[in-house]
């Protein structure tokens, strides 16, 4: 078997233990192991990875395998990883792993509920892992799906009418993924889906670029909060249980900007180049606007969500400026943004579990009465407006880095806008720690609340230290992933 389908067969056992679990203790064990099982795979890749890199191998992909899986349409089971991927799954191991520890307690219907959260990760991982461009969409629905019943069941707020609109609008970006697929397939004259026989024959028509380019980073786009269609982000994120809004900003965010640069950008580079302008003023837009947005929200969950559209269109923007460390900054912003995004996910749920209130208005004082979340909540509040020492910096200035290497005046003026974005998160991240953290305790039932428990700590303590580590030592990964977006960028130069 190969090495890369362990990261679907341990969410397909998971799924199998669940079914058969009898009670909330079964259901505990068996995730528990299950996520143990992808961490320690993903570790035991990335060493993999980067052993096979220094005894030589400079294939693009690593680790392949390719099986025919409906041959009439030339449909294979393929799989491979490069840097990008090995550092995206080790990033869905991680959130999987500490979503599992944010649901403990979760009530009702647990094990329909972690059910549906393994589905969605199995969704994930074959996502990053395929090669072949029906496979990889096929993952990307068996991701999206799920989302609708796990906010529509377990979510809080207007979850019915969120769970909607994110099903449709995602689905909306679905139809115009699967159109621009075909027509990179039928357009490119190859004989299979595979994506790097595609790159190699390098042969799809300009004319039939300039249409199935658009139709592709559109659709891919939607899901990475692109302006005008974030609109679905707020709501769904403010209405998800803790451990879904961890997974969905964390990992499934992802899968948009990673299909965008892995496919749009690297099988379409003429029209990519051509057209790029157009989708680099709309992602300008998303990083100003979301954190504007975010400086008037007042609740919780929506901060962070138009904070999450921000700083996922810093992605878009980096892998539109088509140079290699523009592009490496994307993908250290993918993690970053995933670790950050989790982890302040997984306290703000936390605080309305024991506060029952979202409202900024509403709180004050936490610092006395929860420390441990309090001083969390400040660590992760400094790693998103880019404190040096955490991730959040070392993702920004290598994107802007990156993006300043254009000498032209258009590059470079909408670079200065984008770069705006980190005074605007100063400003609603300090007003809010302050807000809420600090001062005296307006609400007397606040008093006699407690601070976290073993599980929420174990959560919490673990993505402070990966969003730490990436910060102080990011070298190894940085590296890792540079030397693999040269051969996706080097075809634009």
């Amino acid at each position: 078997m190969n090495i890369l389908s362990i990261f679907v067969l341990i969410p397909l056992l998971m799924l199998l233990g669940l079914w058969l679990s009898r009670n909330i203790k079964q259901i505990r064990t068996v995730m528990v192991t299950g996520a143990s099982a992808l961490v320690l795979a993903a570790v035991g890749l990335t060493i993999a990875y980067l052993q096979a890199r220094a005894a030589g191998d400079t294939a693009e992909m690593l680790f392949r395998a390719d099986v025919p899986w409906y041959p009439a349409l030339n449909i294979h089971y393929s799989v491979g990883v490069d840097g990008i991927s090995v550092a995206m799954l080790l990033l869905s191991a991680i959130i999987v792993f500490t979503g599992t520890f944010a649901s403990w307690r979760l009530q009702p219907l647990t094990k329909e509920y972690f059910l549906w959260f393994t589905l969605l990760s199995l969704g994930v991982f074959g996502f990053f892992i395929s090669t072949d461009l029906f496979t990889m969409f096929m993952f990307y629905e068996v991701a999206l799906i799920p989302m609708y019943l796990l906010i529509g069941v377990w979510g809080s707020g207007r979850k019915e009418y969120s769970a909607m609109k994110l099903t449709l609008m995602l689905m909306g970006g679905s139809a115009f993924l699967l159109i621009g697929i075909l027509g990179i397939y039928f357009g490119s004259g190859a004989t299979s889906m595979n994506l790097l026989e595609i790159a190699q024959l390098h042969n799809i028509p300009i004319e039939q670029q300039r249409i199935w380019f658009p139709l592709t980073f559109l659709g891919f786009g939607v899901l990475g909060a692109l302006f005008p269609f974030h609109t679905w982000s707020p709501d769904g994120h403010a209405s998800a249980p803790t451990a879904v809004s961890m997974l969905h900003a964390g990992v499934l965010m992802k899968l948009g900007g990673y299909g965008c640069f892995r496919i749009a950008m690297y099988l379409m580079p003429e029209a990519a180049q051509e057209l790029g302008w157009i989708f680099l003023i709309l992602t300008g837009i998303s990083v100003v606007y979301g954190a504007f947005s975010a400086c008037v929200q007042t609740d919780l969950k929506y901060i962070n969500a138009y904070s999450s559209v921000s700083h996922c269109g810093l992605v878009l923007f980096a892998i539109l400026m088509m140079n290699q460390t523009a592009c490496t900054g994307a993908v250290l912003q993918m993690l970053s943004h995933g670790l950050m995004t989790a982890l302040f996910f997984a306290l703000i749920g936390m605080i309305y579990g024991r506060t029952h209130t979202r409202d900024v208005r509403e709180l004050s004082g936490l610092m006395k009465i929860m420390p441990f979340l309090a001083v969390c909540y400040v660590i992760a509040g400094l790693a998103n407006l880019g404190l040096p020492g955490l991730s959040g910096f070392v993702a920004e200035m290598t994107i802007f880095n990156g993006a300043f290497q254009h000498a032209d005046v258009f590059h470079r003026t909408w670079t200065i806008i984008a770069c705006t974005s980190i005074v605007i998160t100063a400003v609603y991240i300090l007003r809010l720690v302050g807000k809420i953290l600090y001062g005296t305790c307006t609400n007397k039932h606040h008093l006699a609340l407690t601070d976290a428990t073993w599980d929420e700590r174990t959560a919490v303590i673990i993505l402070i230290v990966c969003v730490a580590g990436l910060g102080l030592a990011p070298l190894w990964i940085s590296n890792m992933i540079g030397n693999s977006v040269l051969p996706l960028v080097s075809i634009f130069q």
